[in-house]
């Protein structure tokens, strides 16, 4: 294919030619507003143009069409008419012609894991891929920070990725900028990393001093530059806290104006009650609130999405801060020890494999394990993901009833032989229904986000099997739910990939294309942008992404990474 990213000289084309066909085609036009520059000529000195595209700001409105945007020292400094293109071509370094399609900005994964793996895969290859040019993690309840004291002092002299072992988010920040970075990335502190490093891993009541010292980091971590405060009520340690423990928390993050992002302490037969428990949280503290992965889980429990919006719809109406996020998945991702009672997952794993071997608290696991086997639909529904050990490299990419096939054992039996070989391993549920998917992502308070990770096709995060959605979450968001589905239109989708999470992290200069906006900039093809990440295989890339552009440095074109990292920690 011809290179559509010419040097100045060589760029021949003109600002006349037929700008919008492939985006306009399918979703329409409109034209350039007025508060874009309109000029017939300019003498600035841009380093990139992008012309011929079909330019959406970000903001939901119609697009604007035979617009330029010109790029200069990472920000984006004109739109509009800027003049005629062969003349301007002569006054930048370089010019992408975007052939037709959709400008946008640059997408923003609100809810993400990534985390370390960025210092692994710093171009941030399976999302800078699908066109995340910013990317949130510390999800969940989980960050690599804070440490306690002791286990800092014992990794003292010892590296991590490279780098010296950090003990909070100033340490991390320093690896990421030191490594340079593909993507631009920001991260919350983990309620429940934050508690095992004061608390530890038991489930036990925090107690006055150590709930101050609690405050003490996180006040601490937001002057860093932490998002907020992210739990994972669903894991251990965190869902040990009480809710005056976590309301304490959340406090510090609403004084610094941060956000409190909630993997809810239930997603199936109590989501309601977990969704109240949530407000009811944000309420007491004055935080503002971002509900992770909405879902309604297990069929039983289908049937309570309208509901599960209403009450968020109320306490958007009493006057509280929140929306959701929502990856485009029937399927969730957790770990195999899932399959272990909350209660039971308390200390080391080696504790928790010995509760396992123990004959009494087993047969309880036994029984909590298939009671959420049958809740999930049985055991054809969960897929194991890969494994790290060569004797159980025949149980990567299958599904426990497969696995059963293979080894003769019934259900628990085998889940138990994985958990005691292999305790973190990470598995996939298929618990979900589609219209529900369709329902929450079409509300205007939901976001798509991936709940992935920073994987490459090369290097040792190839040997993982991740959920799809590390690779393919804005690319079917895209293509499944907008082009397909049409849950709502182009402009609308674009807003909620770019400026809306963008105001729900506080990002000022990110999220819209505007003068004086970062240009974090993603080019693709309405018609053709669609995931081709699998379960079987997931490390593929999307088409349908022409070029991403980060802080004003062009990234990616046509599926070829270009050498040069632009991103920062923001």
């Amino acid at each position: 294919m011809e290179n559509k990213t010419m040097s100045r000289r060589g760029f021949i084309k003109t600002a006349t030619a037929a700008a919008g066909a492939a985006g306009m085609a399918m979703f329409g036009a409109s034209s350039v507003g007025s508060f874009l520059t309109s000029c017939t000529t300019t003498k600035e000195h841009f380093d990139t143009i992008i012309a011929n595209g079909v330019v959406y700001c970000g903001d939901g409105k119609a697009p604007l069409t035979n617009a330029m945007v010109g790029i200069k020292d990472g920000k984006i400094v004109e739109i509009g008419k800027l003049g005629n293109l062969k003349n301007l071509a002569e006054h930048c370094n370089k010019v992408i012609d975007a052939e037709g399609n959709a400008v946008s900005p640059g997408f923003i994964d609100i809810h993400s894991h990534t985390d370390t793996n960025l210092l692994v895969a710093p171009v941030g290859d399976s999302k800078i891929y699908q066109g995340v040019t910013t990317d949130i993690g510390g999800n969940c309840g989980d960050s690599p920070f804070p440490y306690s004291d002791e286990y800092f002092a014992s990794k003292q002299g010892t590296l991590r990725h490279g780098f010296p072992f950090w003990k909070d988010l100033d340490g991390f920040y320093d690896a990421l900028r030191a490594k340079k970075i593909g993507i631009n990335y920001k991260t919350y502190t983990g309620q429940g990393q934050l508690r095992s490093a004061v608390v530890g891993d038991n489930a036990v009541k925090a107690t006055p001093e150590q709930m101050k010292k609690m405050i003490e980091i996180l006040d601490a971590e937001m002057g860093m530059g932490s998002l907020g405060l992210s739990c994972g009520l669903e894991y251990a340690p965190g869902s040990y806290a009480s809710n005056d423990e976590i309301t304490e928390l959340l406090k510090v993050v609403a004084k610094h104006n941060g956000l409190f992002a909630i993997h809810m302490r239930n997603e199936d037969d109590h989501v309601e009650e977990a969704i109240a428990e949530a407000i009811d949280l944000a309420r007491k503290s004055g935080v503002r609130l971002q509900i992770s992965h909405l879902k309604a889980q297990n069929a039983a429990n289908w049937h309570k999405g309208p509901n599960m919006l209403k009450l968020i719809e109320e306490a958007k109406a009493e006057g509280i801060d929140i929306a959701f996020d929502r990856y485009p998945y029937i399927a969730f991702s957790t770990g195999m020890n899932c399959f272990v009672p909350l209660d039971m997952r308390q200390g080391s794993m080696e504790e928790v494999q010995a509760r396992i071997r123990n004959p009494r608290t087993e047969k309880i696991i036994a029984e909590y394990a298939d009671s959420r086997l049958k809740r999930l639909g049985g055991p054809q529904n969960v897929l194991i993901a890969a494994c790290d050990k060569p004797e159980n490299a025949m149980f990567s990419g299958k599904n426990v009833a497969e696995c059963c096939e293979l080894t003769g054992l019934e259900p628990w039996p085998m889940i138990k032989k994985i958990l005691l070989s292999e305790y973190y391993l990470q598995m996939v549920g298929f618990a979900m229904k589609d219209e529900n998917v369709q329902m929450f992502l079409a509300h205007e308070l939901g976001m798509p986000a991936s709940d992935g990770s920073v994987y490459s096709p090369e290097g040792p995060l190839s040997q993982e099997i991740p959920h799809p959605r590390s690779y393919g979450t804005f690319p079917r968001f895209f293509g499944k739910y907008i082009r397909e589905d049409k849950i709502c239109d182009l402009q609308t989708a674009i807003y909620k990939c770019t400026a809306l999470p963008a105001s729900r992290i506080g990002l000022k200069d990110r999220g819209l294309l505007l003068p004086g906006y970062a240009a974090d900039i993603t080019i693709f093809n309405p018609n053709t942008i669609a995931e081709a990440s699998t379960y079987q295989q997931p490390h593929q890339y999307s088409p349908g992404i022409e070029h991403v552009i980060v802080n004003g440095v062009h990234t990616l074109e046509k599926g070829k990474f270009l050498g040069e990292f632009g991103g920062m920690i923001v």
